[in-house]
């Protein structure tokens, strides 16, 4: 029984570690998943057809108007009129059914303009869906990138904890060959100390990491993830001017604005035709199975309805005014967010242009601070300094490569936003 059982669990814990295994991505992949299973894209696009069905309702006003009416009304002997709203037909007992049919003839264009408005508010919307399309994909680019850098920093804290370690040993050994004292042992262990606190707080910087990434590519319950490094493009080229122009020319979410400036001011254009008639063709035609014996047994007719707005306590020009306000109002936004579009630009390039000319200092740097250990380690080992000397050095050396590990996904962080600045994110 007792093997049984062991075999069991033995079987579920391998189980559990393969379905905890963590799964190899690449940054396209990443990107293709996010663009996949993100819920703000598939928000977007809802919206967007949501917009499509709106387009659908305006253009209805085009089509003929067809209702079917059927009425039962039992009245009094010898009645006609009334107060309310009985009398427009008469207060006469009967029984019929029918259609009504109605045909807008013209509207002088406003409903023309209304629809013109809906269908440049949808594809607004169509525009809106490739914005959060770049955002998410922003995301996820950044994401990934800290998570590499995670890694990176990771493996210099282990190095970093695996290199005092050796030095403890080493130390350790001086120590009991009466050649160094304890207070350097004492030294020795403070700093793996501080070393496995370090390794501690990257352990959960990486992992805060992968689910930060899973997060961003819409699967925040996958946080095993194994993912793959990526190279290092070239130094940025070209001018900053004519990354402008690119991000104006591409922007997803200034063409949101322009639409929706437009679509503005096709609504304003539609609401000056308030002041203009409605003309409208009705006919209606049913049968009277239950009437007065006065009364034919079928009934049709057709006309021409034309509504004409006189007074309406200045209603309709209190639309047109609000209207008219909204469309320069949507100018204005779309002037405000080509200004902020210009300056993220040019501080994004300068952004990518430092973390460029960071790469060189940090290399040159890491080579500096290992020269320095090494000159560090053989003084302490001829007895010409103490231990805080070499130990100083062993914390300048993981600084230099901390920092060399983070400069190359920083300038890819930069490269990103960059790229999000100018819409190259579609």
């Amino acid at each position: 029984m007792r093997i049984r059982w062991a075999a069991c669990v033995a079987l579920l814990l391998c189980r559990t570690l393969a379905g905890q295994q963590a799964q190899r991505v690449t940054l396209q992949e990443a990107e293709q998943r996010a663009v996949a299973n993100h819920p703000r894209i598939g928000s977007a696009g809802l919206n967007a057809q949501a917009a499509g069905a709106v387009v659908k309702q305006v253009r209805s006003a085009f089509l003929p108007q067809l209702t079917g009416n059927a009425t039962s009304v039992g009245a009094d002997r010898n009645t006609s009129i009334a107060a309310g709203t009985l009398q427009t037909s008469g207060l006469v007992s009967r029984a019929a059914t029918g259609v009504g049919v109605s045909q807008l003839i013209t509207d002088f264009g406003r409903t023309s303009k209304l629809a013109e408005a809906a269908r440049i508010r949808a594809e607004a919307q169509g525009q809106n869906v490739a914005a959060t399309r770049a955002q998410v994909l922003l995301e996820v680019h950044q994401a990934y990138y800290a998570a590499l850098a995670a890694d990176a920093v990771l493996g210099v804290a282990r190095e970093r904890l695996e290199m005092l370690q050796l030095t403890l040993r080493q130390v350790r050994a001086l120590a009991a060959s009466s050649l160094k004292s304890t207070l350097d042992v004492s030294f020795a262990e403070v700093a793996v100390s501080e070393s496995e606190l370090v390794l501690y707080q990257a352990e959960n910087a990486a992992k805060a990491s992968r689910a930060n990434l899973a997060a961003a590519m819409g699967n925040p319950d996958q946080t095993e993830l194994s993912i793959v490094d990526v190279q290092l493009p070239d130094r940025l080229a070209g001018d900053v001017e004519a990354a402008v122009g690119d991000a104006l020319r591409n922007r997803p979410d200034l063409s949101v604005l322009n639409l929706t400036q437009s679509a503005a001011e096709r609504f304003a254009e539609a609401e000056k035709k308030l002041r203009y008639p409605a003309l409208t063709a009705v006919a209606v035609a049913g049968t009277v199975p239950v009437h007065q014996t006065n009364f034919s047994d079928s009934y049709s007719a057709a006309g021409v309805n034309i509504s004409l707005p006189i007074l309406n306590g200045g209603l309709n020009s209190a639309r047109r005014a609000e209207a008219e306000l909204r469309a320069r109002a949507s100018a204005k936004d779309v002037q405000s967010l080509a200004l902020q579009i210009g300056a993220a630009v040019r501080v994004a390039w300068f952004d990518a242009e430092t973390a460029w000319r960071r790469l060189d200092v940090t290399a040159r740097m890491t080579q500096q601070a290992a020269t320095t250990l090494r000159l560090a380690k053989a003084r302490y080992e001829i007895g010409l300094s103490g231990i805080l000397e070499l130990t100083q050095a062993q914390v300048a050396l993981t600084s230099a490569q901390t920092a060399g590990a983070g400069a190359k996904y920083d300038y890819l962080s930069r490269l990103a936003q960059l790229n999000y600045a100018t819409g190259a994110f579609r």
